[in-house]
């Protein structure tokens, strides 16, 4: 499932920049961007969903998300939100267990009920045995990660990998999640 929102007008998106750049440096740390961030619930987006997407689109290595960048993170987050409705199938505002396995598998994870519980409870904030917003950004966004990185040493892609301990941790150190 591919989800592609038209990028808005440059002005357009210049004028958000300037709102989020509360400091007027010319670039949006993670703070500004969490405090322009919505979840829906009024409540602060996940500061590490926010951390993830700035080292995501900062392309000088800065911890800044500078104008050129924005609007690719704009473009992302807005796709998100697409697909984030367009799981949340009882309008609810969060994902329930069955949508968020009916969202992976969409994505063409085939994972079992019981990882599926251990990411729901892993990514549910509050409790509740739901995802928000944010928090399925984060959730796809680690799972795609340790996927892409179980898979360069899946060379026959039979979901089986045979490797050593250091190997394993220099693996998951060297991610960005």
């Amino acid at each position: 499932m591919t989800f592609n929102s038209p990028m808005p007008n440059p002005d357009f998106l210049r004028g958000v920049f300037r709102k989020i750049d509360r400091d007027k440096s010319g670039s949006i740390n993670a703070d500004e961007l969490q405090h322009a961030l919505s979840n829906g619930t009024w409540q602060p987006f996940n500061p590490e969903t926010v951390r993830l997407m700035v080292g995501m689109f900062d392309r000088s290595n800065r911890g800044q998300i500078s104008f050129e960048d924005f609007g690719a993170l704009w473009k992302y987050v807005s796709d998100w939100q697409a697909c984030f409705h367009s799981f949340d199938l009882d309008n609810s505002g969060n994902i329930d267990r069955q949508e968020f396995k009916l969202a992976l598998h969409n994505f063409g994870y085939r994972i079992s009920d019981t990882l599926i519980n251990i990411m729901v409870k892993k990514f549910d904030r509050y409790g509740n045995g739901t995802i928000l917003f944010d928090d399925f950004i984060q959730a796809c966004v680690v799972l795609h990660t340790l996927t892409s990185a179980f898979r360069m040493y899946d060379t026959d892609q039979d979901g089986i990998i045979t490797i050593h301990y250091e190997q394993f941790l220099s693996m998951v150190f060297s991610l960005k999640i």
